[in-house]
């Protein structure tokens, strides 16, 4: 006998739904009403407690300036710390009597060497000029060479016990194409200024090994950035840099008990060891009690905090602009883009509060026309005020271009600059696309030239044509150089032809005028100009919505990142990706892109 069907009733099922709609509603009406009430009455002031010590991790991808942004996947701002930032931030912790010091806890700190020498240098400052500590342990799987450079500042360092410790020297790979490309029936046509044969950045596309000149100035300047990082160390730590160099050749340090046995860490501890160690530094009464501020978040409220008082009264206005122009030269687009650049240098130029520009420049080059726009906005700064550049990481071939006229070039010892060169590429794809998909192409036209496409090989006549082109940029570059540095163009083109150099090198050749970082830059420019009252006015400004703010504070300090999960090559290989679409025109880029660790 079939069972009847049991019937539930309305109320069973209308009930429990609108009790569940109900509940939905209301917390969305509180959530509403929370994110609008935190916009009208805006984030809570950051504060700083007594005895507090501040946490260093310096985590991801440290730029000129501080970048957020907002991620909708994960409803988070994601966060880069800029140098400028990390530098005012120490500055004024030094003289905050709230800050008993700092704990260093690097975690996979990306930049080049000479914005970690800045770094590196400020912690020394921020020790010598205010007595307070400076703490660094290192920890994780394995701790990089960069990471220890940085944090060998502190007087006191210590580490995980079974912590790797990497201590072996600098090294650079390049990767070829040219037998990928033969397989593809895939020809690349490079140009090449006459005599630039240290402008390797084409290598890749026609040759299978370095060249001898590519070879021999990258072994020259890995030696010189080497010889200063082991100095730098050996000063620190009470070891002659020759003995530093075994080490390496060696390899005996290996892991933390090798780094504490050739005196580069004091000890090896336990974290739970190095928070009794804070605890007494601070004068907590136990590791429970310790007041910890994120020193990034620090660094960033004081920056901003600063600019807004700087721009927002006239009785304060700034009389030094920093222009902080960073990534590949272009004419439009993310990086250092002419646009951009050119309107930042005709405001500070304006500007009758502003005596003086310090132009910070971070760049491998990029457009030559794009360079030539700055280039000339540089030159009608420096006709009615001092224009003193300061490099960063990098500021070669296009990123040099544009410094060339300034009244004043700093340079860190380990800065990459130089690479005084142009190239062109047109690639070669029509026997690709026959020999492997079987297109094929006609054309018709009422001139020779008519048709410019990559299907269609040059001619040895339109190669020579596009050489003249970029010997005439060549020409030019040099010319532009000779002038700004006050050299015949004939005594640039001998340290010329691509070649890149470090800073230090740089110096000794005439294309630097002296070794210093950002600050120094800024010291400098105060003190030629005159001013007693230095004030500092940073572009781009700092500009930040409400609901920015809001999100920063919603935002907890050690967030994961979305893309945690894909290799970090992976990334790098599309953002590589993505550059080739600004490849446009005559390039005057640095040859390679630089990862030293």
């Amino acid at each position: 006998m079939e069972k009847p069907k049991k019937v539930i009733s309305f109320g069973k099922v209308f009930w429990p739904s609108l009790m569940a709609s109900v509940v939905v509603l209301t917390l969305l009406v509180l959530f509403f009403f929370v994110l609008f009430g935190s916009l009208f009455t805006g984030p809570e002031p950051f504060a700083v407690k007594d005895k507090t010590v501040l946490h260093m991790t310096l985590s991801g991808q440290i730029n000129e300036s501080s970048n957020s942004e907002f991620n909708p996947s994960s409803f988070q701002m994601e966060q880069q710390i800029g140098l400028s930032d990390i530098l005012y931030g120490l500055e004024k912790a030094a003289s905050d009597k709230r800050i008993e010091g700092i704990f260093i806890e690097l975690d996979g700190a990306q930049c080049g060497y000479a914005t970690a020498s800045e770094i590196r240098e400020a912690l020394v400052n921020f020790q010598e000029e205010s007595g307070k500590f400076v703490l660094a342990y290192h920890k994780g799987e394995a701790v990089g060479m960069k990471q220890y450079f940085i944090a060998s500042a502190a007087k006191e360092n210590y580490g995980f016990p079974s912590t790797m410790f990497e201590f072996g020297g600098l090294g650079a790979e390049l990767m070829f194409f040219k037998g990928m490309f033969d397989k593809l029936d895939l020809e690349m046509q490079v140009v090449r200024g006459s005599n630039n044969d240290f402008k390797s950045a084409v290598e890749p596309y026609f040759l299978e090994k370095m060249s001898d000149s590519s070879k021999h100035q990258i072994e020259r300047y890995l030696t010189s950035m080497w010889e200063d990082i082991r100095q730098t160390i050996g000063d620190a730590k009470g070891i002659s840099p020759a003995d530093l160099n075994i080490y390496a050749d060696s390899t005996y340090i290996r892991r933390m008990h090798d780094a504490v046995t050739y005196k580069l860490i004091d000890a090896v501890k336990y974290r739970d060891e190095v928070m009794e160690m804070l605890v007494q530094h601070s004068g907590a009464k136990d590791a429970e009690d310790l007041e910890f501020v994120s020193f990034e978040k620090f660094a960033r409220k004081k920056f901003e905090n600063n600019q807004k008082i700087v721009n927002g009264s006239s009785k304060s206005a700034a009389n030094i602009a920093v222009i902080l122009a960073e990534g590949g030269v272009s004419t439009t687009g993310d990086g250092l883009a002419s646009d951009k650049i050119t309107r930042l240098l005709r405001q500070a130029r304006l500007d009758e509060h502003i005596k003086t520009i310090v132009f910070r420049v971070n760049s491998p080059g990029g457009s030559a026309l794009a360079s030539d726009e700055i280039w000339r906005e540089v030159v009608l700064a420096k006709a009615v005020k001092p224009v003193i550049v300061s490099m960063g990481d990098v500021a070669a071939s296009g990123g040099y271009y544009i410094a060339a006229p300034a009244t004043r070039i700093f340079a860190e010892p380990m800065t990459i600059t130089g690479s005084i060169g142009v190239f062109g590429v047109i690639p070669y794809t029509g026997g690709m696309l026959e020999n492997k998909l079987g297109l094929s192409f006609d054309r018709v036209s009422t001139n020779k030239r008519s048709v410019l496409t990559t299907n269609k090989k040059m001619t040895p006549e339109e190669l020579q044509i596009v050489q003249d082109e970029v010997d005439y940029i060549y020409d030019e570059f040099l010319q532009r150089v000779a002038e700004g540095r006050g050299m015949s163009k004939e005594q640039v083109n001998v340290i010329a032809r691509g070649r890149v150099w470090t800073g230090k090198d740089a110096v000794s050749i005439g294309l630097v005028d002296e070794l210093g970082g950002l600050k120094d830059a800024i010291a400098y420019a105060a003190l030629e100009a005159g001013l007693e009252s230095p004030k500092v006015q940073y572009l781009p400004e700092i500009k930040k919505e409400p609901i920015q703010e809001l999100l920063e504070s919603l935002t907890e300090e050690n967030q994961v990142s979305v893309k945690q999960g894909i290799p970090e090559e992976l990334l790098e290989y599309y953002s590589k990706l993505r550059s080739l679409e600004n490849y446009v025109g005559i390039q005057a880029r640095l040859p390679y892109e630089l990862k030293l660790d």
